[in-house]
């Protein structure tokens, strides 16, 4: 099946969590009003906002929602895709609004409908994703006597939304959804909900449309443009800095700021790192990438943080996974933070120029600002640094291991990334989300997975929510055997809605990540992580659901396998089995600074002329030049 989508992107501004107070002014002109009920004037002004695709899975308290969106569905213009748990609606709302740009929606009904809709709310929540949640309610008169299905959803969500609404009068239905859409994609982004009760969906008023973009919030008026002074000092750092780094998060993506961040990198000569929710925001092909920084980041990517003198911060917030031992994170550095949000600058590291504003917009002026007065004034200024850096690209590479009987989980991703260069990637949670992040080299919004939260069951919905958004790009999930589980339930939904993904399981019969901490750091006791017992025939799985099911477990196998499962047409199931004991390195293990990482490859021999000394802790022999040992981390 085709899914039509008008392609758009939105540019944020920012605000972080709290609950607006003050009234909303409403610019709308003037027109005749028409007799409706609540449920029409939300799924007319959801039209109205450009909505043609909504997930999510009706009750009794939605039934008049459904009924009007039944209507709205027949008229044309507007497709409900029905999935089979309400989490999966959430998931696919938020993985639709990562790959476009575009606000998400999903619907769910009151009490148990509603609750199953929190943990993507959590989800988008933490990574700053605009949806707009819908759920049904009791009725007004019933709220607050524990009704059949009644929770407080709008007390439940409150630390997770960016905003919420109880609609108690159907004549503020436009105005809400306006707000809600205003709210969601504008400032940071975010979740909004707007809980609606059974009775207001069915009663009748004069309803009067309420445009897009007509609605002004007093109270809420992001900063989206950055203090001149700071930005003036901004480049007189950048101009002085001799080992800068760019460090560049969800933020930048949001923003749209692709175009910038390559121009700011490549007019100074500065490296690039990303965050998990930064990847795709500059090509890592180009030579100043360094891939991902953090607990499992590219080891010259925390090489270079832990040694630069400037580090520009761009839409990132200093997340403990990034920066491990916080207090010896960029160390000898600079800083300089961008941001949307005033209570991210300054919350984890104190920056010596904070500038809040809309990243993108920001960035326009600090280039304006570097051309007007003659660009870079020194070519050669990140000369020596730029070597430093790829003398450690050399020196410790990623490495795709080759076992003598048994694939690695990462030359299935290596193969799926050359034959699929260009494909929208979601990911689930755990080690295969993390050697998708070392491998894949993705190109702006086609990296999709659930940072902050790290949520389990999130890559195959949203994937969904990605496809059925961009019908004529190529979307594929990558799963663990674990994650797959929490949401398998989602291949019903591809299988009646004709949904192209594909979905690749790297199955090595463990909570991998759980698995590997607890071989670290929990003397080898593996508890309840071992998942082969009474494992499902994925294969099986996807034909009961009428899905193409396909099983890889050698080499051999492996490179037609993929070709087979992108030439499909249809959603394909792939499960890749692999080595059950592989470890995802490098690793920063808790407590340690970014520079203390364990699984680094081992250095080459050193010749005599180079001294060799051994490792206090482990005895392994290191060159001179090592800051830590590459064993067991422990400073040389």
């Amino acid at each position: 099946m085709r899914f039509p989508v008008r392609a758009s992107r939105t540019h944020s501004v920012s605000i972080k969590n709290g609950h607006l107070n003050s009234s909303a002014i409403s610019t709308t002109p003037l027109v005749t009003p028409k007799r409706a009920t609540g449920a029409y004037a939300l799924i007319d002004s959801l039209k109205r906002h450009g909505v043609e695709h909504i997930f999510g899975y009706p009750g009794g308290a939605i039934l008049p929602i459904y009924d009007e969106l039944y209507r709205a569905e027949a008229a044309g213009g507007i497709q409900h895709i029905l999935v089979r748990h309400e989490q999966g609606a959430a998931h696919a709302a938020d993985g639709y609004a990562r790959a476009t740009g575009k606000v998400g929606v999903c619907f769910g009904t009151s009490g148990p409908g509603a609750t199953n809709l929190v943990t993507g709310i959590a989800t988008a929540h933490m990574d700053s994703i605009p949806m707009v949640i819908i759920t049904g309610q009791v009725s007004r008169a019933a709220i607050g006597t524990d009704g059949f299905q009644e929770t407080d959803i709008y007390g439940i969500t409150l630390p997770i939304v960016k905003h919420s609404y109880v609609v108690r009068d159907p004549a503020d239905m436009a105005r809400i959804v306006a707000e809600a859409f205003y709210i969601a994609s504008t400032g940071r982004p975010g979740p909004v909900l707007v809980d609606v009760p059974k009775d207001v969906g069915l009663e009748e008023f004069d309803y009067v449309p309420v445009e897009p973009g007509t609605v002004r919030l007093t109270g809420y008026r992001p900063t989206v443009k950055g203090n001149p002074r700071q930005i003036v000092q901004a480049v007189q750092l950048i101009r002085e800095s001799q080992r800068p780094l760019l460090y560049v998060g969800g933020g930048a993506i949001a923003s749209g700021a692709h175009a910038e961040i390559r121009q700011l990198a490549e007019m100074f000569q500065i490296p690039v790192t990303t965050t998990l929710m930064g990847k795709g925001i500059f090509d890592e092909h180009n030579s100043l990438a360094v891939g991902m920084l953090g607990m499992h980041g590219t080891a010259y990517a925390n090489f270079a943080v832990s040694e630069c003198d400037l580090l520009i911060a761009v839409g990132a917030r200093f997340d403990d996974r990034v920066t491990g031992k916080l207090d010896e994170f960029a160390s000898r550095a600079k800083v300089i933070h961008i941001d949307i949000d005033p209570a991210e600058v300054g919350k984890n590291r104190a920056p010596e120029v904070p500038i809040v504003g809309d990243v993108r917009t920001v960035l326009v002026e600090l280039l304006r600002r570097c051309q007007e007065t003659g660009g870079c004034q020194n070519p050669n200024q990140t000369q020596a640094w730029l070597k430093r850096i790829e003398s450690w690209k050399e020196d410790y590479p990623l490495i795709v291991p080759r076992h003598a009987d048994r694939l690695s989980p990462q030359e299935v991703i290596v193969e799926l990334s050359q034959q699929a260069p260009n494909a929208y990637y979601t990911t689930d949670v755990g080690q295969h989300q993390m050697w998708s992040a070392q491998f894949l080299k993705n190109g702006p919004r086609r990296w999709i997975s659930s940072a902050g939260l790290g949520t389990m069951g999130f890559g195959m919905p949203a994937a969904m929510g990605a496809k059925v958004a961009l019908p004529d790009e190529e979307v594929i999930c990558i799963s663990g055997d674990a994650s797959f589980q929490m949401n398998l339930q989602e291949l019903g939904t591809l299988a009646q809605f004709g949904i192209n993904v594909k979905t690749v399981i790297i199955n090595n019969g463990w909570q991998g990540m759980v698995r590997q901490w607890q071989q670290a750091f929990y003397g080898e006791r593996y508890s309840s992580s071992n998942m082969e017992p009474s494992m499902p025939d994925f294969e099986l799985l996807a034909k009961a659901y009428g899905i193409k099911g396909m099983v890889v477990s050698t080499r051999e196998e492996l490179a037609t396998a993929i070709a087979q499962m992108l030439a499909h047409d249809g959603p394909v199931l792939m499960d890749v089995h692999v080595n059950r004991e592989e470890n995802c390195y490098p690793m920063v293990p808790p407590g340690k600074s970014n520079a203390q990482m364990v699984g680094l490859p081992k250095q080459p021999k050193a010749e005599k002329a180079v001294e060799v000394v051994h490792c206090s802790n482990c005895g392994a022999q290191n060159l001179s030049r090592n800051n830590f040992c590459p064993e067991c981390g422990t400073k040389i």
